[in-house]
């Protein structure tokens, strides 16, 4: 059959067979023995997407171009999609009977595909729900434990960590949690792909917002870009992600002027509680997300602390080209190599030569610095590390009312070694931005490097729920958190996923070789190291001491004792 009919098929929801698995795109399910899994849409679409090109090589770029639609993702979205197609086809990554990974070029649908009869899937289906036999059960990938499998006491444990002494978190209360929303990213109606930019600027700027209310749970831009470019109800994503309101909007420019959409909808019932249209000059446009974000205070009662009611709104640049500039500079950031790293430093130095004022492009530019300093790409790594620093601090200094500036300080601090200042900035960054992610997933990186498990743990529970869609770090360390508290079976299956996430990550491969140690699979061990080598054949003991910086010297003698015995060179 032609792949593209087969494709263009899904889209009008006509049943298949993957193997022994019976596809329905449109119940957005796979069924096989009885045995239902629910599929999130996006999942669907990447298995139907496969399902159309069979026995193909399907690069990262094309799943990105034809099931993404060109939209803004991180390196690890598409990856993560085929984990969870991977666990509800009950595929094996390294023995697989259904995608086989391509290393560093993409995927393949190795198992048979064949179309079906409109009606016979959704009969099957059916038949299944109505007749309740032993061993028939139908559960939903979203019901994991890498989402929402979560205790309330943990939630609240990382969340009152900055208010509490840490030694008192277990007397945490349970309570109530507040609404949650998911800002879907804002439609680009102008003419001009350009300004594609521009649109998913305004989209991270209402939830970093957002994000500074503390009686309001908002999930990442990381998940947010998830929902790019695709037709979905508010209904529908208050199903995959436990949503309670959905924000969506558009923004078309033309000319000087510009007209921004938006409007607020509840999940559950899909009813819309807010809805408002801004007609602009540019230079006034940033004053909507002030607006967007008081009239969804007002809308949702979101009960405000004194200090948010006195905080000031988020200072952008006024410069609309650096602004745009700044934006495709995030784009690229996102892809994590060293090219990408090298073109995105300098959009960064653009954007500061036309606003030498926007305090968040010093900050992003410092955090590409330190991120090339641990990768080992700079010529003079001491130096570039203190510019990096350097450039941190000017950000901070000319914006402190947003997380990402003190986000970015945290980092170059970490990279230097700096613990207790790179917590003190990246608490402060979550103080500004309660439901800021990446905040707490730096602080649990912290916390491990410190050789504090416990804390790690909770703050990457607390990351994983504001991101559903996180990227390999949070299963990392989660992973080697349990690895220090020495529950090596619960750091073997994280470290796992985190390389389901990406294959590619060294220091998840490095903690999951020691972990297999302490539960006699040497053999396991031995083969990771093996794919370090591969990936990085200058790697040795003298060096993993930079590569893994462990603050506590018996945590780091006994870590680097344990890579000896699963053979990695001195």
């Amino acid at each position: 059959m032609s792949s593209q009919i087969l494709f263009d098929s899904c889209a009008d929801y006509r049943p298949f067979k993957v193997g022994d698995w019976t596809v329905d795109p449109a119940a957005g399910q796979i069924s096989r023995d009885g045995i239902l899994v629910k599929l999130e849409p996006k999942v669907m679409e990447v298995l139907s997407y496969l399902a159309s090109r069979q026995g193909e090589l399907v690069t990262r770029d094309d799943i990105e171009r034809d099931v993404w639609k060109g939209a803004v993702i991180s390196y690890d979205s598409i990856t993560t999609a085929v984990i969870k197609l991977r666990k509800a086809l009950t595929d094996d990554a390294r023995q697989p009977k259904y995608i086989a990974t391509v290393p560093k070029r993409g995927y393949r649908l190795i198992a048979e595909v064949t179309n079906l009869p409109g009606g016979e899937v959704r009969e099957m289906a059916r038949e299944d729900l109505i007749s309740g036999s032993p061993g028939k059960r139908s559960h939903s990938l979203l019901s994991g434990p890498y989402l929402w499998a979560f205790s309330l006491t943990a939630v609240l444990a990382a969340i009152l960590l900055f208010y509490a002494d840490r030694h008192d978190r277990e007397s945490v209360v349970t309570a109530q949690l507040p609404p949650s929303i998911l800002v879907v990213p804002f439609t680009n109606l102008s003419n001009d792909p350009e300004q594609e930019f521009f649109a998913d600027g305004m989209t991270d700027d209402v939830i970093t917002d957002l994000s500074r209310l503390s009686n309001l749970r908002v999930f990442s831009s990381d998940t947010s870009s998830v929902y790019k470019g695709r037709e979905v109800r508010a209904k529908e994503i208050g199903a995959e992600l436990g949503a309670d309101y959905v924000l969506s909007g558009s923004v078309r420019r033309e000319g000087d002027s510009i007209r921004i959409n938006a409007q607020l909808i509840d999940a559950k019932t899909g009813l819309q509680k807010w809805a408002s249209r801004f007609d602009k000059r540019l230079v006034d446009v940033f004053t909507v997300q002030d607006v967007v974000t008081n009239s969804i205070v007002e809308a949702l009662a979101v009960h405000l602390t004194v200090q948010e009611e006195q905080r000031p709104g988020i200072r952008n640049t006024a410069d609309l080209k650096a602004y745009e500039l700044f934006q495709e500079g995030q784009k690229l950031a996102k892809t994590g190599s060293r090219e990408s790293n090298e073109q995105a430093q300098a959009l960064y130095r653009q954007v500061i030569g036309l606003d030498p004022g926007y305090g968040r492009a010093f900050g992003a530019l410092a955090y590409q610095l330190a991120y090339t300093y641990r990768r080992g790409w700079a010529d003079s790594p001491l130096a570039t590390l203190d510019r990096a620093l350097e450039l941190a601090q000017k950000g901070v200094q000319l914006n402190d009312s947003i997380p990402q500036t003190y986000w970015s300080l945290g980092y170059a601090h970490m990279m230097r070694k700096e613990y207790a200042k790179a917590q003190q900035a990246v608490a402060k960054a979550i103080s500004i931005a309660p439901n800021y992610a990446d905040g707490y997933a730096l602080l649990a990186f912290i916390s491990n490097d410190m050789g504090e498990p416990e804390p790690a743990l909770d703050f990457t529970t607390r990351g994983m729920q504001l991101n559903p869609y996180y990227t390999w770090h949070y299963p990392y360390n989660q992973g080697r958190a349990y690895y220090t508290l020495g529950r090596y079976n619960e750091a073997i299956l994280s470290l796992s996923g985190a390389l389901e996430v990406n294959e590619n990550a060294l220091p998840a491969r490095l903690f999951l070789a020691v972990s297999y140690m302490h539960v006699d699979r040497q053999d396991d061990a031995e083969w990771e190291i093996e794919q370090i080598r591969v990936l990085e054949p200058s790697a040795r003991l003298a060096e993993i001491r930079n590569i893994i910086p462990i603050q506590k010297p018996e945590l780091m003698e006994s870590f680097l004792t344990d890579l000896r015995n699963a053979g990695m060179p001195e």
